[in-house]
């Protein structure tokens, strides 16, 4: 995409657990880019796309603008959130008054959990090996 220098851009950045998305925001026509490539085909699922596109469907004004995003690290369902918490930061750089609607969704809360560590002693964090009396 080629930009002009006296086009308005905002970028925001969005974490979820291993996941970090950059996005860049443009008003335009609705496009959505994540990794050269469209949401829909980064993404597997319409459940994935509608979630990622969750702050848009919150404030109603999805096809006011273009998405550019650089999603790295994780899984897909990592970099899904981060892409909606950079989304949803990004609006609200673009008109403070976003925040009350998207405060309320949840959607500029960073959601803060991550895998627990594997235990010694333990299959997994939490599973343990079959316990034999004798």
């Amino acid at each position: 995409m080629a930009t002009k220098k006296n086009e308005v851009m905002y970028r925001a950045t969005g974490r979820r657990k291993e996941a970090v998305a950059a996005v860049k925001l443009r008003p335009g026509t609705g496009k959505r880019i994540v990794n050269g490539r469209d949401f829909k085909d980064y993404f597997q699922s319409d459940v994935q796309v509608m979630i990622a596109n969750l702050p848009f469907a919150t404030l109603e004004n999805g096809d006011q603008w273009d998405v550019e995003a650089k999603a790295v690290g994780g899984g897909i369902s990592g970099q899904m959130g981060a892409l909606r918490l950079g989304i949803a930061r990004a609006l609200v750089q673009t008109n403070e008054e976003f925040r009350s609607a998207l405060r309320a969704k949840g959607l500029l809360t960073r959601d803060s959990r991550a895998v627990e560590r594997k235990k010694y002693g333990h299959k997994k964090a939490r599973k343990s090996f079959q316990f034999s009396k004798r």
